[in-house]
């Protein structure tokens, strides 16, 4: 008898466009946990998973912070998670992330997934790697996924802004046109 081996779509890929994600709670570089349920007023989320160290998730900080303000008071907030394990990745500790958030003037809460678990019931593949989520009767619906925008390496260089795109026409009552990037980036270390 043969044993089966696992075809590559039988391999969890994580989410896709349309898929409801789980709730979350981690730990904040505040010490505190933190969950999307503790977002009531919240119309969805924008979920960034990136670290302290990768150059590219460094090259799109002032872009998240930057949305995080424009969007978290129209019901968008982001919140960025580090899937990375510091055993692998020594500059990614909790501790250096305190540090790194402080520098960098996160305005948004810098989550330790300290299991690895959540980046892979995303799926996230690369540092940073977005999903956009958006409330639809309690539940959390995935309506993008890939990057930020078409120039991970040069703000200035930006011609698509692809989540903010998204989340604008969420807020106007609309499908998003594009769904799906490629996440340009660092490699997750496991």
């Amino acid at each position: 008898m043969m044993e089966e081996i696992p075809s590559e779509k039988n391999i969890a890929k994580g989410y896709t466009i349309g898929d409801e994600a789980t709730n979350f709670r981690l730990k904040n570089i505040d010490g505190k946990m933190v969950s999307l349920s503790d977002y009531q007023d919240a119309k969805g989320f924008v979920i960034i998973f990136t670290c302290n160290t990768c150059p590219f998730a460094v090259a799109s900080e002032d872009r998240i912070v930057a949305l995080d303000k424009e969007y978290k008071t129209k019901g968008y907030p982001v919140i960025a998670i580090n899937p990375n394990n510091p055993d692998v990745q020594p500059d990614d500790t909790f501790e250096l992330m305190q540090k790194k958030a402080k520098e960098a003037g996160f305005t948004f809460p810098y989550l330790f997934d300290e299991s690895q678990s959540i980046y892979a019931k995303y799926g996230a593949t690369k540092t940073p790697h977005v999903y956009l989520l958006q409330k639809e009767k309690q539940k959390h619906i995935v309506k993008y996924i890939g990057a930020i925008d078409d120039n991970v390496r040069n703000a200035d260089a930006v011609k698509d802004t692809f989540l903010a795109n998204a989340i604008d026409e969420l807020l106007a009552g609309k499908e998003v046109t594009v769904k799906e990037t490629k996440a340009i980036g660092c490699s997750v270390k496991q």
